[in-house]
């Protein structure tokens, strides 16, 4: 837990250096101390804190030191599939305030839209931008419909905001952990929301606090979306390696027409003389900032561009604007999390000028290719299995058709404790549409396999449904590394890939085959309807695939 709060102190230390040029004091992050400490003391080795600690403080008082603890500390219990990143939220009204623009409203459903991204705990926190001492602040545990009730929302006034959702990937998964942070300073309040973690926090607690943040981000370039809260401004900050998602979209008066109107030539310009362009002529009623573009039209808003890879974006009542932008190494290419396509955003997100179901589609295409087989029908597992199965079915010229019923009312199977359990849980998840089934050879495609416990169990239930054959087609390539940037992927150990090839992980799941997508084919397939341009951008972090880092190993790396 101790990781987690250190990464975020580190960062707003010198985020909040760099805007004011001063250092930050006061009690930080979630830590529950009645000491006002500066975050340099916090992080001291010593044991001064623990020792002069008033007896009604909360703090742990067993470590007196910081322990970088195991990447893979604190995650939990997960028994099947991959787990989803965080999801981080602004949005601010423009113009004269108070704002005619719901920001409250505006966060809780943008953040609704990226539930698919952590459902452990949300919260939300708004400013009304007058003082620079108080925030209101509302999180809690669970899903977002259930922690914001009308009461919450009533108190959440405010003309501008920032919101989280979060599956936790370094710390417990406790209510302290809920972010924003809201951060008491010398300078008044800021909140900060967080999607990713930055690697070797311990050099850079080494390294002292003097530098400015595009300083930090050179030496934590991997990976990170932040958005960052002050009384009157949100700032939204992604790192240099672009791993991590974050757009920004303009809130439009009603009545607007929502047709995105930006041409690639715009996306190609999105800097000029320093300043970004958004390419939209309408009046902005207010900007959003967001993990994925999913949720803008449900809100009113417009999809204008990505955040640039080490972009630092000013939003404020009169407009946003670039403050910097902070370059990764010259011989370093952008490495976008290609799992994002894969699996981890929703298929309306827009990536890198297309949509993730058209590359989702291309996989499928890719992968009929690649693997063919005499079959009746391609089904999918549903539903990140789906748009590949489109995909597959019109590059073979096999019927889609549905051989899966899934029930939306059962929880997620990756919560269950033990293996027969989550099993079970699979056989409740999903039913046989046996009139589709019986006597047909099925081509089932799914998004991916990390443990390789839930197919098994789909396969079964569709031969006990009448099958007479079940190929498994994986619209992606076979996991083999874990991820230290975020991502709750399993030990090597634990990765079904590095224990069977694809012939004795058929044998092993029940299937009459299995064969997966190349790593070239998916990168491909990504590539196919990318519309940004190619001038070192459009890299793809494959290292879960490939074991190719794009910032190398960790110094504390365990795995």
């Amino acid at each position: 837990m101790q990781e987690y709060k250190t990464s975020h102190n580190v960062l707003l230390s010198f985020f909040y250096q760099h805007i004011f040029r001063t250092s930050m004091e006061g009690p930080a992050g979630p830590t529950p101390c009645n000491l006002s400490r500066s975050v340099t003391d916090r992080l001291s080795t010593d044991d001064t804190h623990i020792d002069s600690c008033q007896s009604s403080c909360q703090c742990d008082k067993t470590q007196g030191e910081v322990k970088i603890r195991s990447k893979r500390y604190g995650r939990g219990a997960v028994e099947s599939g991959l787990t989803h990143e965080c999801g981080v939220f602004g949005a601010i009204g423009t113009g004269e305030w108070p704002t005619q623009v719901d920001v409250a409203q505006v966060i809780c459903l943008g953040l609704v839209a990226l539930q698919h991204r952590g459902q452990e705990s949300a919260g939300i926190v708004t400013s009304e931008g007058k003082s620079a001492r108080t925030f209101n602040s509302h999180k809690g545990m669970g899903l977002i419909n259930n922690i914001f009730n009308d009461e919450a929302m009533r108190k959440l006034k405010g003309n501008l905001g920032i919101g989280h959702t979060r599956y936790s990937t370094s710390a417990a998964s406790e209510e302290v952990n809920c972010q924003p942070f809201v951060v008491h300073t010398a300078h008044g309040a800021l909140a900060v929301a967080h999607n990713g973690e930055l690697v070797n926090c311990s050099s850079l607690r080494e390294d002292g606090f003097g530098p400015r943040i595009n300083n930090l981000m050179r030496l934590a370039p991997l990976s990170y979306s932040l958005v960052i809260m002050l009384k009157d401004k949100i700032y939204a900050v992604r790192d240099p390696y672009g791993n991590r998602p974050l757009c920004l979209g303009k809130i439009l008066p009603l009545g607007s027409s929502y047709v995105y109107k930006q041409s690639s030539a715009q996306h190609a310009a999105v800097l000029m003389n320093g300043t970004a362009k958004n390419g939209i002529e309408e009046r902005a009623e207010g900007w959003v900032v967001s993990s994925e573009s999913c949720g803008f039209l449900s809100i009113g808003a417009r999809y204008v561009r990505e955040v640039l890879p080490g972009e630092i974006v000013e939003m404020s009542r009169r407009g946003i604007r670039t403050v910097a932008v902070v370059e990764r190494p010259a011989e370093k290419q952008q490495a976008f999390c290609i799992f994002e396509y894969v699996y981890f955003a929703r298929a309306d997100s827009i990536f890198e000028g297309q949509m993730v179901y058209s590359a989702r589609l291309q996989c499928g295409r890719m992968l009929a290719r690649e693997s063919p087989v005499d079959a009746d029908i391609v089904s999918s597992v549903p539903e990140s299995g789906t748009a590949a199965a489109h995909g597959y079915a019109r590059q073979s010229g096999i019927p889609f058709m549905e051989v899966l019923c899934k029930n939306r009312y059962v929880g997620r199977t990756f919560i269950q404790p033990s293996t027969r359990l989550r099993q079970l849980g699979v056989a409740k998840k999903f039913g046989a549409l046996s009139e589709n089934v019986r006597g047909k050879r099925i081509v089932l495609i799914d998004d991916s396999i990390v443990r390789g416990n839930t197919i098994g169990p789909i396969i079964k239930l569709l031969r006990d449904a009448g099958a007479a054959e079940v190929h498994i087609r994986i619209a992606s390539p076979p996991l083999k590394y874990p991820c230290y940037m975020g991502i709750n992927i399993p030990t090597r150990e634990e990765l079904i890939a590095n224990k069977m090839d694809s012939f004795k992980l058929a044998e092993h799941v029940g299937a009459d085959s299995l064969e997966y997508l190349s790593v070239e084919g998916l990168v491909s397939a990504v590539h196919y309807n990318m519309k940004t341009p190619s001038d070192g951008l459009g890299g793809h972090c494959t290292a879960c695939l490939t074991g190719d880092y794009p910032g190398g190993l960790p110094d504390d790396v365990d795995w």
